[in-house]
Protein backbone atom coordinates (compact mmCIF):
# COMPACT_ATOMS: atom_id res chain seq x y z
CA UNK A 1 0.00 0.00 0.00
CA UNK A 2 2.79 2.40 0.97
CA UNK A 3 4.62 1.55 -2.25
CA UNK A 4 1.56 2.45 -4.32
CA UNK A 5 1.25 5.81 -2.54
CA UNK A 6 4.91 6.57 -3.21
CA UNK A 7 4.56 5.70 -6.92
CA UNK A 8 1.42 7.84 -7.19
CA UNK A 9 3.21 10.75 -5.44
CA UNK A 10 6.22 10.43 -7.74
CA UNK A 11 3.97 10.51 -10.82
CA UNK A 12 2.33 13.71 -9.59
CA UNK A 13 5.73 15.25 -8.86
CA UNK A 14 7.03 14.38 -12.32
CA UNK A 15 3.87 15.79 -13.92
CA UNK A 16 4.22 19.02 -11.92
CA UNK A 17 7.87 19.41 -12.89
CA UNK A 18 7.06 18.87 -16.58
CA UNK A 19 4.29 21.47 -16.39
CA UNK A 20 6.71 23.98 -14.85
CA UNK A 21 9.25 23.27 -17.60
CA UNK A 22 6.61 23.82 -20.31
CA UNK A 23 5.32 27.00 -18.66
CA UNK A 24 8.86 28.25 -18.28
CA UNK A 25 9.53 27.60 -21.98
CA UNK A 26 6.31 29.39 -22.99
CA UNK A 27 7.07 32.41 -20.82
CA UNK A 28 10.61 32.60 -22.16
CA UNK A 29 9.34 32.45 -25.74
CA UNK A 30 6.80 35.19 -25.12
CA UNK A 31 9.43 37.40 -23.50
CA UNK A 32 11.89 36.76 -26.33
CA UNK A 33 9.24 37.63 -28.93
CA UNK A 34 8.29 40.88 -27.18
CA UNK A 35 11.40 42.73 -28.33
CA UNK A 36 12.76 41.63 -31.72
CA UNK A 37 16.50 41.19 -32.15
CA UNK A 38 16.41 43.72 -35.00
CA UNK A 39 13.84 46.47 -35.45
CA UNK A 40 13.48 47.04 -39.19
CA UNK A 41 12.26 50.60 -39.76
CA UNK A 42 10.88 51.57 -43.16
CA UNK A 43 11.35 55.07 -44.56
CA UNK A 44 9.26 56.40 -47.46
CA UNK A 45 11.54 57.92 -50.12
CA UNK A 46 11.09 61.63 -49.50
CA UNK A 47 14.75 61.89 -50.58
CA UNK A 48 17.51 59.46 -51.62
CA UNK A 49 18.02 56.34 -49.52
CA UNK A 50 21.40 57.40 -48.13
CA UNK A 51 20.26 60.90 -47.25
CA UNK A 52 17.03 59.88 -45.58
CA UNK A 53 18.77 57.14 -43.56
CA UNK A 54 21.34 59.69 -42.35
CA UNK A 55 18.54 62.10 -41.42
CA UNK A 56 16.75 59.52 -39.25
CA UNK A 57 19.84 57.81 -37.78
CA UNK A 58 19.93 59.87 -34.54
CA UNK A 59 16.40 58.70 -33.70
CA UNK A 60 17.37 55.12 -34.49
CA UNK A 61 20.41 55.44 -32.19
CA UNK A 62 18.12 56.73 -29.43
CA UNK A 63 15.72 53.79 -29.87
CA UNK A 64 18.65 51.36 -29.72
CA UNK A 65 19.80 52.87 -26.42
CA UNK A 66 16.30 52.84 -24.92
CA UNK A 67 15.28 49.34 -26.01
CA UNK A 68 18.66 47.60 -26.36
CA UNK A 69 17.70 46.48 -29.85
CA UNK A 70 19.42 47.01 -33.19
CA UNK A 71 17.51 49.33 -35.53
CA UNK A 72 17.98 48.83 -39.26
CA UNK A 73 16.71 51.33 -41.84
CA UNK A 74 14.71 49.88 -44.72
CA UNK A 75 14.28 51.94 -47.88
CA UNK A 76 12.49 51.42 -51.19
CA UNK A 77 12.26 53.14 -54.57
CA UNK A 78 8.66 54.22 -53.98
CA UNK A 79 6.05 54.61 -51.23
CA UNK A 80 4.28 51.38 -52.24
CA UNK A 81 7.49 49.46 -51.51
CA UNK A 82 7.35 50.46 -47.84
CA UNK A 83 3.63 49.63 -47.59
CA UNK A 84 4.26 46.20 -49.09
CA UNK A 85 7.26 45.64 -46.82
CA UNK A 86 4.99 46.11 -43.80
CA UNK A 87 2.28 43.96 -45.36
CA UNK A 88 4.68 41.05 -45.83
CA UNK A 89 6.35 41.60 -42.43
CA UNK A 90 9.71 42.66 -43.78
CA UNK A 91 9.62 45.64 -41.41
CA UNK A 92 8.21 46.17 -37.92
CA UNK A 93 7.79 49.95 -38.08
CA UNK A 94 7.83 52.76 -40.62
CA UNK A 95 7.73 56.47 -41.30
CA UNK A 96 4.78 57.16 -43.59
CA UNK A 97 3.07 60.22 -44.95
CA UNK A 98 -0.61 60.64 -43.97
CA UNK A 99 -1.96 59.21 -47.24
CA UNK A 100 0.45 56.28 -47.37
CA UNK A 101 -0.35 55.61 -43.69
CA UNK A 102 -4.07 55.22 -44.42
CA UNK A 103 -3.15 52.75 -47.17
CA UNK A 104 -0.79 50.87 -44.84
CA UNK A 105 -3.48 50.75 -42.14
CA UNK A 106 -5.90 49.17 -44.60
CA UNK A 107 -3.53 46.82 -46.41
CA UNK A 108 -0.74 46.09 -43.92
CA UNK A 109 -2.33 46.38 -40.45
CA UNK A 110 -0.25 49.46 -39.67
CA UNK A 111 -1.11 51.63 -36.66
CA UNK A 112 0.08 55.18 -36.01
CA UNK A 113 1.66 55.72 -32.57
CA UNK A 114 3.33 59.15 -32.93
CA UNK A 115 3.56 62.03 -35.38
CA UNK A 116 5.92 64.83 -36.22
CA UNK A 117 5.85 68.13 -34.35
CA UNK A 118 7.38 70.99 -36.30
CA UNK A 119 9.80 73.53 -34.85
CA UNK A 120 6.97 76.05 -34.39
CA UNK A 121 5.09 73.54 -32.20
CA UNK A 122 2.41 72.67 -34.75
CA UNK A 123 1.65 69.03 -35.48
CA UNK A 124 0.78 69.49 -39.13
CA UNK A 125 2.37 70.76 -42.32
CA UNK A 126 1.37 72.43 -45.59
CA UNK A 127 1.37 71.23 -49.17
CA UNK A 128 2.80 73.75 -51.64
CA UNK A 129 3.24 74.15 -55.36
CA UNK A 130 6.57 75.72 -56.26
CA UNK A 131 8.13 77.35 -59.32
CA UNK A 132 11.62 78.67 -59.92
CA UNK A 133 12.31 82.22 -58.79
CA UNK A 134 12.68 84.48 -61.81
CA UNK A 135 10.60 82.22 -64.05
CA UNK A 136 7.66 84.62 -64.04
CA UNK A 137 5.39 81.73 -63.03
CA UNK A 138 3.51 83.01 -59.98
CA UNK A 139 -0.06 81.70 -60.32
CA UNK A 140 -1.83 78.50 -61.34
CA UNK A 141 -3.01 80.36 -64.45
CA UNK A 142 0.62 80.99 -65.38
CA UNK A 143 1.24 77.23 -65.36
CA UNK A 144 -1.14 76.37 -68.19
CA UNK A 145 0.79 74.54 -70.89
CA UNK A 146 3.86 74.15 -68.63
CA UNK A 147 5.50 71.02 -67.23
CA UNK A 148 4.52 69.73 -63.79
CA UNK A 149 5.91 67.16 -61.33
CA UNK A 150 4.06 65.17 -58.71
CA UNK A 151 6.35 62.99 -56.63
CA UNK A 152 4.56 59.67 -55.96
CA UNK A 153 0.95 58.43 -56.35
CA UNK A 154 0.96 57.46 -52.65
CA UNK A 155 2.20 60.85 -51.45
CA UNK A 156 -0.06 63.23 -49.54
CA UNK A 157 1.37 66.67 -50.33
CA UNK A 158 3.11 65.40 -53.45
CA UNK A 159 -0.08 64.06 -55.06
CA UNK A 160 -3.33 63.62 -53.08
CA UNK A 161 -3.68 67.17 -51.75
CA UNK A 162 -2.73 69.06 -54.95
CA UNK A 163 -4.71 66.63 -57.10
CA UNK A 164 -7.82 67.22 -54.99
CA UNK A 165 -7.21 70.96 -55.28
CA UNK A 166 -6.90 70.74 -59.07
CA UNK A 167 -10.07 68.70 -59.49
CA UNK A 168 -12.27 70.31 -56.83
CA UNK A 169 -11.19 73.94 -56.53
CA UNK A 170 -9.80 75.06 -59.89
CA UNK A 171 -11.49 72.27 -61.88
CA UNK A 172 -8.58 71.28 -64.08
CA UNK A 173 -7.28 67.90 -65.20
CA UNK A 174 -3.49 68.03 -64.87
CA UNK A 175 -2.84 65.79 -67.88
CA UNK A 176 -4.84 68.21 -70.02
CA UNK A 177 -3.89 71.51 -68.38
CA UNK A 178 -0.13 70.98 -68.32
CA UNK A 179 1.98 70.13 -71.35
CA UNK A 180 3.61 67.24 -69.48
CA UNK A 181 3.06 65.60 -66.09
CA UNK A 182 5.67 63.37 -64.44
CA UNK A 183 6.20 61.54 -61.16
CA UNK A 184 9.66 62.43 -59.89
CA UNK A 185 9.90 59.70 -57.21
CA UNK A 186 10.55 61.89 -54.16
CA UNK A 187 10.09 65.35 -52.69
CA UNK A 188 13.81 65.99 -53.06
CA UNK A 189 13.70 65.06 -56.74
CA UNK A 190 10.71 67.35 -57.36
CA UNK A 191 12.33 70.26 -55.56
CA UNK A 192 15.62 69.84 -57.39
CA UNK A 193 13.87 69.41 -60.75
CA UNK A 194 12.30 72.86 -60.32
CA UNK A 195 15.57 74.39 -59.16
CA UNK A 196 17.48 72.95 -62.14
CA UNK A 197 14.77 73.99 -64.61
CA UNK A 198 13.85 70.42 -65.59
CA UNK A 199 10.18 71.09 -64.81
CA UNK A 200 8.30 74.36 -64.47
CA UNK A 201 6.41 73.51 -61.28
CA UNK A 202 6.06 70.78 -58.69
CA UNK A 203 4.02 69.82 -55.65
CA UNK A 204 5.81 69.30 -52.34
CA UNK A 205 5.50 70.64 -48.77
CA UNK A 206 6.99 73.18 -46.40
CA UNK A 207 8.70 70.58 -44.18
CA UNK A 208 10.60 68.88 -46.99
CA UNK A 209 11.61 72.28 -48.32
CA UNK A 210 12.99 73.08 -44.85
CA UNK A 211 14.90 69.79 -44.79
CA UNK A 212 16.50 70.48 -48.16
CA UNK A 213 17.46 73.97 -46.95
CA UNK A 214 18.95 72.41 -43.78
CA UNK A 215 21.00 70.06 -45.97
CA UNK A 216 22.34 73.04 -47.92
CA UNK A 217 20.95 71.87 -51.25
CA UNK A 218 18.61 74.82 -51.78
CA UNK A 219 17.80 78.29 -50.48
CA UNK A 220 14.34 79.58 -49.58
CA UNK A 221 14.96 82.30 -52.18
CA UNK A 222 15.18 79.74 -55.01
CA UNK A 223 11.40 79.38 -55.36
CA UNK A 224 8.02 81.03 -55.70
CA UNK A 225 5.18 79.53 -53.66
CA UNK A 226 2.34 79.45 -56.16
CA UNK A 227 -0.17 77.72 -53.86
CA UNK A 228 -0.38 76.59 -50.23
CA UNK A 229 -2.83 74.03 -48.87
CA UNK A 230 -4.79 73.91 -45.65
CA UNK A 231 -2.93 72.22 -42.80
CA UNK A 232 -2.30 68.48 -43.16
CA UNK A 233 -1.92 66.23 -40.07
CA UNK A 234 1.73 65.47 -39.39
CA UNK A 235 3.38 62.38 -40.83
CA UNK A 236 3.12 59.39 -38.47
CA UNK A 237 5.49 56.77 -37.16
CA UNK A 238 3.71 53.45 -37.55
CA UNK A 239 3.97 49.91 -36.18
CA UNK A 240 2.61 46.59 -37.35
CA UNK A 241 -0.56 45.66 -35.51
CA UNK A 242 0.67 42.16 -34.62
CA UNK A 243 3.58 43.38 -32.47
CA UNK A 244 3.24 42.88 -28.73
CA UNK A 245 1.58 45.67 -26.77
CA UNK A 246 4.50 45.85 -24.35
CA UNK A 247 7.05 46.38 -27.11
CA UNK A 248 4.90 48.98 -28.88
CA UNK A 249 4.53 50.98 -25.66
CA UNK A 250 8.31 50.89 -25.09
CA UNK A 251 8.95 51.98 -28.66
CA UNK A 252 6.37 54.75 -28.40
CA UNK A 253 7.95 56.05 -25.20
CA UNK A 254 11.39 56.05 -26.81
CA UNK A 255 10.09 58.05 -29.79
CA UNK A 256 8.23 60.58 -27.63
CA UNK A 257 11.30 61.18 -25.44
CA UNK A 258 13.68 61.79 -28.35
CA UNK A 259 15.24 65.22 -27.71
CA UNK A 260 18.68 65.08 -29.33
CA UNK A 261 19.29 68.67 -30.57
CA UNK A 262 21.39 67.66 -33.59
CA UNK A 263 18.97 64.89 -34.52
CA UNK A 264 15.98 67.21 -34.30
CA UNK A 265 17.82 69.83 -36.36
CA UNK A 266 18.36 67.27 -39.12
CA UNK A 267 14.67 66.40 -39.08
CA UNK A 268 13.65 70.05 -38.76
CA UNK A 269 11.37 69.07 -35.89
CA UNK A 270 10.69 70.04 -32.30
CA UNK A 271 9.95 66.40 -31.53
CA UNK A 272 7.18 63.83 -31.75
CA UNK A 273 3.73 63.77 -30.13
CA UNK A 274 1.10 61.10 -29.58
CA UNK A 275 -1.39 60.40 -32.34
CA UNK A 276 -4.05 57.86 -33.20
CA UNK A 277 -5.63 56.39 -36.30
CA UNK A 278 -8.69 58.68 -36.25
CA UNK A 279 -6.45 61.75 -36.66
CA UNK A 280 -6.14 60.72 -40.32
CA UNK A 281 -9.85 60.40 -41.11
CA UNK A 282 -9.64 63.73 -42.92
CA UNK A 283 -7.17 62.13 -45.34
CA UNK A 284 -9.54 59.23 -45.92
CA UNK A 285 -12.30 61.70 -46.75
CA UNK A 286 -10.00 63.53 -49.15
CA UNK A 287 -9.19 60.27 -50.92
CA UNK A 288 -12.93 59.64 -51.40
CA UNK A 289 -13.46 63.13 -52.78
CA UNK A 290 -10.57 62.77 -55.22
CA UNK A 291 -11.81 59.40 -56.48
CA UNK A 292 -15.37 60.69 -56.88
CA UNK A 293 -14.21 63.69 -58.86
CA UNK A 294 -11.91 61.53 -60.99
CA UNK A 295 -14.81 59.26 -61.94
CA UNK A 296 -16.99 62.22 -62.90
CA UNK A 297 -14.31 63.36 -65.34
Amino acid sequence: MLKKIRVKWLKKLITSVLCLVVLSTINTSVFAAEIPEVLRFGLIPTESGTQITDRWQPLFDHIEQCLNVKVKAYTASDYAGIIEAMRFKKIEAAYFGPKSYTDAHLRANGWAIAREQKIDGSTGYYGVIITKKGSGLKTIEDLKGKTFAFNDPNSTSGYLVPMTYFLKEVKIIPEEYFSRVIFSGSHEASIMAVKMGKVDAASTNDLDLARQIEAGRISKDDFNIVWKSDIIPGSPLVVRGDLSYGFVMKLKKAILTFNNPEGLRKLQLKGFVETEDSDYNCIREMKKVKETLRKKR
